[in-house]
């Protein structure tokens, strides 16, 4: 693969506002995905009050190709995390608060208790902000999808694609490209108020009929909001980089979501799943057309 082009190169340098968000994740112990993941955007995003955190531990129970969040034997639950993060949200005077989690195979409930629990301290400690809960897909099983729409009541629910059908098992062995639909199926039913949420990584070999094909099935599963963004292999131990996406194919995904009948879409080299979430809750981002 060539070097990584212009568009794809970034200042990392931190400035004042990363270090104090620095500073009060390490004082309340909390993870964010931010980190784990080496996410691009960290400086924008922690200049702005703007993270993901990253409950249920460090250690992911799957190892899927294009992540570099950690994978091997969880740690064990951490009861006092709900109250921390809950204190966190506080203190950074969030409105918009996302909330993922590595995948806990190992938990008989998969970890959707300690999502309810979290969304519960996060309410009670900073009324009127709203949630957005990135998930797993917790096997497809119905009664813990269900159990995080019911009781954690997210404003957003989200869960990723991640990739098309036909690299979906190599890049994602442990989940299933099917499994990961029924999930957002089963989201968008319950839905109500709530928004439904989606993300694809470009640059692992996909072909633009297999896109156009994935954001017709996400939309015919419930999905609505879309985030569609560049693959970077974190390290040599991930899936390589097959292709840099031109700033002018996201632009042009962007209109291809629109047209799929997405109503809000971030669509770009740098756009993660949760970049600006807050933009899909604004009234002016609202039912756009293109």
């Amino acid at each position: 693969m060539e070097r990584r082009p212009e568009w794809l190169k970034r200042s990392f340098s931190p400035d004042g506002t990363r270090r104090a968000v620095e500073a009060l994740l390490g004082e309340l112990q909390l993870t964010t995905v931010c980190e784990s993941a080496l996410c691009p955007n960290l400086l924008e995003c922690w200049g702005l009050r703007q993270l993901t955190f990253m409950i249920l531990g460090e250690r992911c129970s799957r190892s899927c190709r294009f992540c570099a969040v950690p994978s091997g034997r969880p740690q064990p639950v951490d009861p006092d995390e709900p109250a921390r993060l809950a204190e966190a949200v506080s203190r950074l005077g969030l409105r918009h608060v996302v909330i993922t989690s590595v995948a806990r195979d190992d938990l008989q409930d998969e970890g959707t208790g300690h999502f309810v629990a979290v969304a519960a301290a996060v309410r009670a400690r900073n009324p009127g902000v709203t949630i957005e809960l990135l998930v797993p897909d917790f096997h497809g099983r119905p009664e813990l999808v269900g159990r995080v729409l019911e009781e954690a009541r997210p404003d957003v629910f989200a869960h990723n694609i991640e990739t098309v059908e036909r690299l979906s098992l190599r890049i994602r062995p442990q989940a299933a490209y099917r499994r990961s639909l029924a999930v957002l199926r089963m989201a968008a039913s319950a839905a109500g108020q709530r928004l439904v949420k989606s993300g694809l990584m470009l640059g692992l070999g996909e072909t633009e009929a297999e896109v156009i094909h994935t954001m017709q099935e996400l939309h015919e599963a419930g999905v609505t909001h879309m985030t569609i963004g560049q693959y970077l292999q974190p390290s040599r131990r991930q899936a390589p980089v097959v292709e840099y996406v031109s700033p002018d194919r996201f632009e042009r995904c962007e209109q291809l979501a629109y047209q799929a009948g997405m109503r809000w879409v971030k669509s770009g080299p740098f756009v993660r799943s949760s970049y600006h979430a807050i933009d899909a809750l604004e009234p002016s981002h609202a039912g756009k057309t293109r």
